[in-house]
């Protein structure tokens, strides 16, 4: 049967582009569907205009710090508007120029939401298409759970375009979106809340990462209440008015709730059920190699819920092309992947925690931990401690994992996942001269 294209995309995000632009540079014929911004959640709601208002928070810390180098104290006043406004065109011009890489790469662009109408058939609008192979590269979207006032509740979506700023602001949860944003507003000004259903921030992470950043926090004045939910929304004359449900439940007033409970895949509009695609709880279902329960149907990315990172998503993608039309089998592995949390201060973690560790490995795991005030800390006056933390397996001395909270975190941690990803052991940091004065070269000097 001869068929519209060799592959049609779904979903214009960090996966589908990276996927069909490796497809069509190996001779395939291949179209992409968006109904949205071309960029997806990375380039339009998420990675991008959240680390420009990281960017944007840090100022108000470094004018005090300054003082301590001799700086006269700087009085300045935060436009909201015109960050709102500038992020919003920095945004439009990346999504832009996504668009002309498509063209360019000879990849066409349908406008609008596709659906299944048969295994090889979508509609997109009152257009019906038909291709040999498909991929879903649709995301993931914010949720709210059903609570009485959820009406009110904005999400990490809305919170780049709010007409103002709130001065008093509620962050429900304790995943690393409610983290960053929790930063961000208090490093812009507002008086910030967070509300987590635990102890700590971050489930997942390494305790000691997040015990570090949950005590920066709070020494930066965001408040925390913990081992609470919210019950209730209510709107009243002073604000947003919330009915807290927990270990602290004394009511809350403030002009703004950002919901950070939750992400789901973008699967309601999708029509799976007309081509036979089976899902996995809320997610879609795949094998190693991103292939669905049909096998010339592909997913990648967050809609699959196996690790929701651009540059996961990026990867799959392109290892599906390389498979499919390049004639070079491969697969990505999910293991030891380098992430951030843009906190303030900023953490960065590979492989595996100690918690981890020890479940896997027992008694033969060794953690090496330093815990210290940066030098850049001893003029400017802060108490901000960094943390480097390796975890290790006795037995054969391998790094099984590295974890750093402080400044440049990120940056860092990056260098040293290409070391754990290649087997590096505890000897050969001890034997690689550190940078001095860094924080870097604590992870070379542990003992």
């Amino acid at each position: 049967m001869a068929y519209d294209y060799d592959l049609f995309v779904i979903g214009a995000g960090s996966g589908g582009l990276a996927a069909s632009k490796r497809a069509a540079s190996y001779g395939a014929k291949v179209a992409i569907a968006e109904y949205d911004l071309v960029g997806g959640t990375c380039v339009i709601r998420g990675c991008v205009p959240k680390k420009l208002m990281v960017y944007a928070s840090q100022f108000s810390h470094l004018y005090k710090d300054a003082e301590g180098y001799g700086w006269s104290p700087v009085e300045s006043q935060f436009d909201w508007k015109y960050l709102v406004k500038a992020v919003d065109t920095e945004v439009r011009r990346l999504s832009q120029l996504h668009i002309s890489f498509l063209e360019k790469a000879g990849v066409e662009l349908i406008e609008g939401y596709a659906k299944f109408v048969d295994p090889h058939t979508l509609e997109v609008g009152d257009r019906k298409v038909t291709a040999d192979k498909i991929l879903i590269a649709v995301g993931g979207h914010a949720t709210k759970p059903d609570i009485p006032g959820a009406e009110h509740l904005v999400t990490s979506r809305e919170m780049f375009l709010l007409p103002e700023q709130p001065k008093r602001m509620a962050v429900w949860g304790g995943g690393y979106i409610g983290v960053e944003f929790a930063c961000i507003m208090n490093g812009l000004g507002s008086e910030i809340t967070q509300i987590i259903r635990r102890d700590l921030i971050l489930r997942g992470f390494d305790d000691d990462l997040r015990s570090t950043i949950q005590e920066s926090m709070a020494n930066r004045g965001i408040q925390f209440r913990l081992n609470s939910t919210i019950d209730k929304v209510e709107k009243v004359d002073e604000g947003l008015k919330l009915i807290l449900n927990g270990e602290e439940d004394e009511p809350l007033i403030v002009d703004a709730v950002l919901c950070a409970t939750g992400r789901d895949p973008n699967l309601a509009e999708l029509l799976l059920e007309n081509a036979g695609v089976e899902l996995k709880e809320k997610a879609i279902a795949v094998t190693l190699d991103s292939r669905t329960t049909q096998p010339h149907i592909f997913a990648v990315g967050d809609c699959t819920d196996r690790m929701n990172l651009t540059p996961v998503a990026i990867a799959e993608g392109r290892a599906l092309a390389d498979t499919e039309f390049g004639h070079k089998p491969h697969s990505i592995t999910h293991e030891n992947i380098a992430t951030a949390v843009f906190s303030q201060p900023e953490a960065a973690t590979v492989g595996m925690t100690e918690a981890e560790a020890r479940e896997k490995f027992g008694d033969a795991v060794q953690c090496y931990r330093a815990r210290f005030r940066s030098l850049f800390n001893s003029l400017a006056g802060g108490d901000e401690r960094v943390l480097v933390k390796l975890i290790v397996e006795s037995n054969t001395d391998r790094v099984l994992g590295a974890h750093m909270v402080g400044k440049d975190a990120a940056e860092l941690i990056q260098g040293i996942a290409i070391a754990v990803n290649m087997g590096a052991t505890k000897k050969d940091f001890d034997d690689t001269m550190g940078i001095h004065p860094t924080s870097g070269e604590e992870f070379v000097t542990l003992r």
